[in-house]
């Protein structure tokens, strides 16, 4: 029996267009609704999680409701445990508590942005919760994307500072192309730092610690709850969904998924674009 659902949110759960469909969160709910732990399991830090997942009061401060008032309503117990900035924190958002935390040491943090100034990038961070973008330009930019989900959006004006002068732990880097080469020449600055991971897209990089991964954070969650890996199901698409992967007993690739997810997966489902996540999560409730 499965009693616990790790699902991934960009690519999976939100179509190409950041979206949540009706059928998707109805899916959700239904799933919470008989017993189901739902736990989002996102690349996004905590505050930028999908408002259409917001549940009013329960959130604080930290996740302000942005959403729609019968979302608000509806979505009360939907969730309590989310997994955030790609397995760097697992957070009891009822309790306000944290369950588990691998974050990037600062000296590595700062000397890596140091490093990249020489490349084409934009520079983000996710630091206690928070989504901090360098530079205006691409605060709007991401505020125009993501909408109601950036939230938790700041800006400032030299991210290497803010890192160095912030009291906080950095949870995970981002870095976005803004040259053909700059991807390139990222991968070849990371050789650099044995003790930071990445994950790749044609768009931007995500680089956290080592010892975080969706598939630890996952792991110690199941701990923390005393669930088995054998009553743990999961939906994602990405690579950085493969550790996740490895700690599910039921795993589910998208039909948009990379290649290598949807060979290890015991079903693919339909893609992002048309509900995939939704159709798998009723077939789920079916058995």
């Amino acid at each position: 029996m499965i009693r616990l659902l790790a699902v991934d949110m960009d690519g999976t759960c939100l179509d190409s267009r950041s979206r949540m469909t009706d059928r998707t969160i109805n899916a959700l709910r239904r799933a919470a609704s008989v017993g189901i732990i739902v736990v989002p399991t996102t690349g996004r830090n905590l505050g930028c999680v999908p408002h259409r997942l917001a549940a009013g009061t329960i959130f604080g401060p930290v996740l302000p409701y942005s959403g729609r008032e019968e979302d608000a309503e509806k979505n009360k117990g939907l969730f309590r445990y989310v997994i955030s900035s790609n397995g760097a924190a697992v957070t009891d958002i009822r309790e306000k508590r944290t369950i588990f935390r691998a974050m990037l040491r600062k000296e590595e943090a700062v000397s890596l942005l140091e490093e990249c100034r020489k490349i084409r990038l934009g520079n983000a961070a996710h630091i206690c919760h928070r989504y901090l973008i360098e530079g205006r330009f691409l605060t709007m930019a991401g505020r125009i994307i993501y909408g109601k989900d950036a939230a938790g959006v700041y800006s400032v004006r030299d991210l290497r500072e803010a890192v160095d002068r912030s009291p906080q732990e950095v949870e995970e880097l981002q870095f976005y192309f803004l040259s053909r080469r700059a991807k390139e020449e990222l991968r070849e600055s990371m050789r650099s730092y044995p003790e930071l991971s990445a994950a790749y897209t044609g768009l931007y990089a995500e680089v956290y610690s080592r010892k975080a991964s969706k598939g630890n954070a996952l792991s110690a969650l199941q701990r923390y709850l005393g669930i088995s890996r054998e009553e743990t199901a999961c939906i994602g698409n990405g690579e950085n969904d493969l550790s996740m992967f490895e700690a599910a007993g039921r795993k589910i690739a998208m039909g948009n998924a990379v290649a290598e997810l949807k060979e290890k997966a015991d079903q693919v489902t339909a893609s992002n674009d048309r509900d995939g996540a939704a159709a798998a999560i009723e077939k789920l409730l079916e058995l």
